[in-house]
This record gives C-alpha cells, sequence and structure tokens, in this order.
C-alpha cells in the first residue's frame, strides 16, 4: 500500500524482469488505473538496496529506481531527466 493511501499494488515476477501492478486506486483523476504497470530491470546493490530502470509502458517513460527495503516497509525513489526530477514513495504491506 503506498504512503498517500491512493494505490495498492502487486510486486511479482513478469519473464525475467519485476512487474508493479495496480491492484487498486483510490483517485483515479491523475490518470492512475487499476491494470497500470511498471516493468522494473533491478541489480541488487547491497542486502537491502536494489537500483535499475522502470519502465511505465501506458506513459512510453523510463525511470531510474532505486528501491530500499527495509524491514516492514518498502521505499523507491523514481528518477527522470537524468536524475533532476525525483520523487520518493514509502510502501507498506496492505493488509
Amino acid at each position: 500500500m503506498r504512503d498517500d493511501g491512493n494505490a495498492r499494488v502487486q510486486i511479482a515476477p513478469c519473464g525475467s524482469e519485476l512487474c508493479a501492478t495496480n491492484l487498486w486506486i483510490k483517485d483515479t483523476s491523475k490518470g492512475e488505473e487499476v491494470g497500470d504497470r511498471l516493468i522494473m530491470s533491478l541489480d541488487r546493490k547491497s542486502e537491502s538496496k536494489l537500483a535499475g530502470t522502470a519502465y511505465d509502458p501506458k506513459r512510453d517513460r523510463t525511470y531510474a529506481i532505486t528501491v530500499v527495503v527495509g524491514r516492514g516497509s518498502l521505499t523507491t525513489r523514481g528518477c527522470i531527466l537524468r536524475g533532476l526530477l525525483c520523487r520518493d514513495v514509502n510502501w507498506a504491506p496492505a493488509n
């Protein structure tokens, strides 16, 4: 569950990559929809950190992404424009 409460996402293998697929969206006014997904190509950088790219097929945009796995949490940092514009999102397991 995303920290703003607007999305519930499932992360699962999809081929040789990982996909984050929207299972539920509370507010669709910003264009997010159930079924939207990011296709992530990640490499392990440390025990709790992965980094790579995330491709959004709906918007035809690729982001640099860093994923930090914590105890009961996940933080993603997505960047565009060679890191000039970034956004951090915190995630928690859905109950």
